[in-house]
């Protein structure tokens, strides 16, 4: 039972660019979809990071961008909302460039910039754009040097990193980030052994997905903190949500109820798809709706 009142923030990801009006409109459209979440509160916005499309959403050929250019286009098109993708594959980018580019948007948003990253798991978008795709065990290896890389590189230290994957001569971030300490790293996914444990030991939020697990992933969280010496109550967790508040926002209360449920496990925020968010509606009626109605639960 929670002792306290918890502010659940709501957040927008884009998972499909797939929009009516084609790719000839999607810049500006997209730019509406930006902006209306932004002006409506929306606490984040969020963009996948792959580069074909996946099953659950449709076929590989649908209309996928490019997660960091996207998120840099959308930081000049709003002014509050946190910016981060949900989540990056940890192989896509060299550690040492991903810092450069979080911090390149941290420094262009005015301090919005978060890092979401996670081990990858999309093995065919890899191979089809040729980018090496190790096995499970080294991508989580990967995952961690990572990490240690981007914490490294803004926090200022130059001196070389030598990890079992990535050597680096001179970890130089320049110009630094504006976030303080630096960018809140998201990492995403719920599994118990490794993923988990990263979280308690290098990231300020984690993200799971909904399901009769979720407490338990809970469990398992609060107990790498306590073996990493870490307060689990510092840890931002979010959940992934579907929101779809129906034409007239006629769902609204039952989306209510169920962010409700979610703070009474201990979550602060709920990211996830907006239905038929190009009609931009959706969002207003969530910013008109919902957002109030969890400000305080």
């Amino acid at each position: 039972m929670r002792a306290e009142a918890i502010t659940v923030q709501i957040g927008v990801q884009i998972p499909d660019y797939t929009f009516p009006n084609g790719p000839a409109r999607l810049g500006a459209d997209l730019a509406a979809v930006g902006r209306a979440a932004d002006e409506a509160g929306f606490g984040f916005i969020a963009v996948m990071d792959h580069f074909f499309q996946i099953p659950v959403i449709g076929p590989p050929d649908r209309e996928m961008l490019e997660a960091y250019s996207t998120l840099a286009y959308l930081a000049g098109v709003t002014s509050r909302a946190k910016l981060l993708t949900l989540v990056t594959g940890t192989v896509y980018r060299h550690p040492g460039i991903l810092a450069k580019i979080v911090t390149t948007l941290d420094v262009l948003s005015g301090g919005r910039a978060w890092l979401g990253i996670g081990a990858a798991w999309n093995e065919e978008e890899s191979r089809g754009l040729g980018i090496p795709f190790p096995p499970v065990a080294e991508r989580f290896e990967r995952l961690e040097e990572t990490l240690q890389i981007c914490l490294q590189m803004w926090r200022g230290d130059q001196t070389p990193y030598q990890g079992k994957h990535y050597q680096l001569e001179r970890p130089l971030n320049s110009p630094q980030v504006l976030s303080k300490p630096h960018p809140p790293i998201m990492i995403g996914g719920g599994g118990e052994r490794k993923t988990l444990r990263f979280v308690a030991r290098y990231a300020q939020a984690c993200n799971l997905f909904p399901g009769p697990d979720l407490a338990r992933k809970l469990d398992v969280l609060r107990a790498h903190c306590d073996a990493e010496g870490r307060d689990y109550d510092e840890i931002t967790k979010t959940c992934y949500f579907i929101f779809d508040p129906g034409d007239k926002g006629e769902k609204t209360g039952e989306m209510v109820d169920q962010l409700a449920g979610l703070a009474e496990m201990g979550f602060h925020a709920a990211i996830g798809a907006v239905a038929n968010v190009w009609e931009v509606t959706p969002l207003e009626i969530i910013g008109s709706q919902v957002i109030p109605a969890v400000a305080n639960l």
